[in-house]
């Protein structure tokens, strides 16, 4: 028998030339297999280490461009372009504590902008804004035009509560691509947490103005949506500030392949939670009575988290409260959606939509056959991905369906659960708080950035009519109150009425909200876990009721307490409301007495329970069958029992 004859393999050199022409076309995914074929010839070769790394990058394959980069890093230490790869990698995984050791390692990191900037967004992530400032000035002193380190520099600002400093950031980018939408929403957005509105019409209409200007197919910018929440604008602007957020997002991620809602058989339907924010946060706050009160029986619940444990007596309720607490905090978007595929979710439920440190985009991979918004976020997601989102008859009515990307899944009553075994604790001493003892305190518990001139204009207007009172306002910092201060001063209020609540720790501040006689709801953003606590404290709140998802939370909370007299639904009679009550102290006594009774709707974690599942089952049984997501009008218990 002849000896079989050796195949042919390729010499370097072709492969090589191969592969460059791949990459000279900017063809990823046929480069990619070449520079492999030819690192099996030469495993020692740094710079096809580095060919490879970058390549995996444009293909977004960010864990295999991070390995790539390392072994290059192994064969040739001092190898900025490699640490480049590789930290912008790590970044993208969430691993900043590696994308600063790689980037420390390097001699010639001092003279890079793209390191001195990727160390910036490092250290800003990591906890260190102080450090991440000096690394984005150095950046910008390499390159005075780059916009992505005035972005992070301005994030860094914003985390050492320096809004105003932030602000002139997002201006410069606004100057810098004057055509962005993403700069625009930043810069109103941090005008708003420095209570800065010498600008505050102009800057709103040039956002919605480059808002407009968009395509409506857009995918190139992230346009910040939860910016528009807090100021004035239409279901449209958001809905299209969504969408083409989402498509930016999710670009490059690839479907999973399809999991076909099966009928449960007998097992229990598997519920997936998604957030990063199962720690002490408002949202574990107001979910963790729910999942305690859970059918254990027919429903499994999967915890996902992407956040940080910070080791608090809440993140162990929650933990405790379902079958299993997945930590996916290293992962990126690929691999949170491989993970909640591994778990054989049945319906996902995303709790973040457009804030903060959001995996939405994960949802594109769709991982679940049934994927849900809840909770988060007051308004549409914009991701096709999303089938549902959760809301009531009063924040999601049916003729606003228009509005959603989603199809709306509305609960009987109030969307936002409640921890119906909080205490209601007596207050401090007012005087402890910084509250005149005989004052009518009126109480604004929500963020600075919910504030606008139009809002303050007619706080200051109630404040006018009510000499006694005093506007106790949870502080934004030293920037923010001084100028909330000015601002009332130029509309004829003495500064010393307006006292400021310091940040403390949430039960710390949830006793000392009792201390206020009346709340006075932000618009056109309404508290949200705001007016239920103060309304768990016994404090009334009147609210002014809008159009939109965030215009309507505090309605549904006191229509479902019955308190639907303190629901407005223009200016004049919000103003008038506030000073009726604020005179009335027997009408405001007789509120709160009627206060535990009318609460207890809202804090009645098993019915909310018991609803949501007979929605989630409404849900499953359509996919199941085979049918498209439609719009799942409000049932009663009763209904949806016999409907079962």
């Amino acid at each position: 028998m002849k000896p079989e004859r050796p195949v042919a393999r390729p010499a370097p050199a072709a492969l090589l030339q191969q592969a460059q022409a791949q990459l000279d076309r900017q063809d990823w995914t046929r480069a990619a297999p070449l520079l492999e074929q030819a690192l099996q010839l030469q495993p020692s070769d740094a710079t096809l280490w580095l060919a490879l790394a970058q390549t995996r990058a444009k293909l977004g394959q960010q864990q295999a461009a991070l390995d790539a980069a390392r072994q290059a890093l192994r064969l040739q230490a001092h190898n900025l372009p490699a640490a480049l790869v590789a930290a912008q990698a790590a970044l993208s995984l969430q691993q900043q504590a590696l994308c600063i050791q790689l980037l420390q390692t390097q001699p010639g990191l001092p003279q890079s902008n793209l390191g001195q900037r990727l160390l910036g967004e490092a250290l800003r992530r990591s906890g260190q804004p102080g450090d991440a400032v000096g690394a984005l000035m150095q950046a910008l002193a390499l390159r005075p035009d780059d916009i992505d380190a005035y972005l992070q520099l301005g994030f860094a600002l914003q985390s050492l509560q320096l809004q105003g400093e932030a602000a002139e950031c997002f201006r410069t980018v606004t100057l810098l691509s004057p055509q962005a939408v993403m700069p625009r929403a930043y810069l109103l957005h941090a005008e708003q947490h420095s209570a800065r509105w010498a600008q505050f019409d102009a800057d709103l209409l040039a956002l919605r103005q480059a808002l407009a200007a968009k395509p409506d197919d857009a995918d190139d910018e992230f346009c910040v949506p939860f910016a528009l929440i807090g100021v004035p604008h239409s279901p449209a602007e958001l809905l299209k500030s969504a969408r083409i957020s989402s498509r930016f997002l999710s670009r490059g991620l690839q479907p999973l392949p399809p999991r076909a809602a099966q009928p449960a058989d007998g097992r229990r339907l598997r519920i997936g939670y998604l957030s990063a924010d199962f720690h002490e946060h408002a949202t574990a706050a107001l979910l963790v009575d729910l999942l305690e009160s859970r059918d254990r029986e027919r429903f499994e619940v999967l915890l996902f988290s992407h956040g940080r444990d910070d080791g608090s007596p809440l993140r162990a309720r929650v933990a405790a409260a379902c079958e299993r607490f997945i930590d996916i905090s290293t992962q990126d978007l690929p691999g949170t959606a491989a993970a909640i595929r591994a778990a054989e979710v049945d319906i996902l439920i995303e709790l973040k939509g457009h804030t903060a440190d959001s995996r939405l985009a994960a949802l594109a991979c769709r991982p679940a056959p049934v994927q849900v918004a809840w909770l988060g976020f007051p308004g549409p997601c914009g991701l096709d991905a999303v089938d549902y989102i959760i809301g009531d008859p009063i924040v999601t009515p049916l003729s606003h369906a228009s509005h959603y990307s989603e199809q709306i899944a509305q609960l009987p009553r109030c969307y936002q659960p409640n921890d119906g075994r909080r205490a209601r604790l007596s207050p401090p001493p007012r005087a402890t708080l910084g509250l005149p003892e005989d004052a009518l305190v009126l109480l604004s518990a929500n963020q600075v950035y919910k504030l606008t001139p139009a809002l303050f204009d007619a706080w200051m207007q109630i404040l006018q009519q009510l000499p006694e009172a005093v506007l106790w306002q949870l502080s934004g910092g030293e920037q923010a109150d001084a100028r909330l201060r000015a601002e009332a001063q130029a509309r004829g209020i003495a500064a010393e009425r307006l006292v400021f609540a310091p940040k403390v720790p949430m039960a710390e501040h949830l006793q000392r909200l009792g201390a206020a006689d009346l709340a006075l709801d932000s618009w056109p953003c309404n508290g949200h876990t705001t007016t239920s606590d103060a309304l768990s404290a016994g404090v009334p709140v009147v609210t002014l009721m809008g159009e939109g998802f965030s215009e309507r939370v505090a309605a549904s909370l006191l229509h479902t307490a019955g308190l639907d007299g303190l629901i407005c639904h223009d200016v004049d009679r919000y103003i008038d409301t506030a000073c009726r009550l604020g005179r009335d102290a027997k009408a405001r006594a007789d509120l709160r007495d009627r206060m535990p009774c009318a609460l207890a709707p809202l804090r009645d974690a098993t019915r909310l329970a018991r609803e949501l599942e007979a929605l989630y089952q409404r849900m499953w049984h359509r996919a199941v069958a085979g049918l498209l997501p439609a719009a799942l009008p409000a049932e009663s218990l009763a209904h949806a029992a016999v409907s079962d």
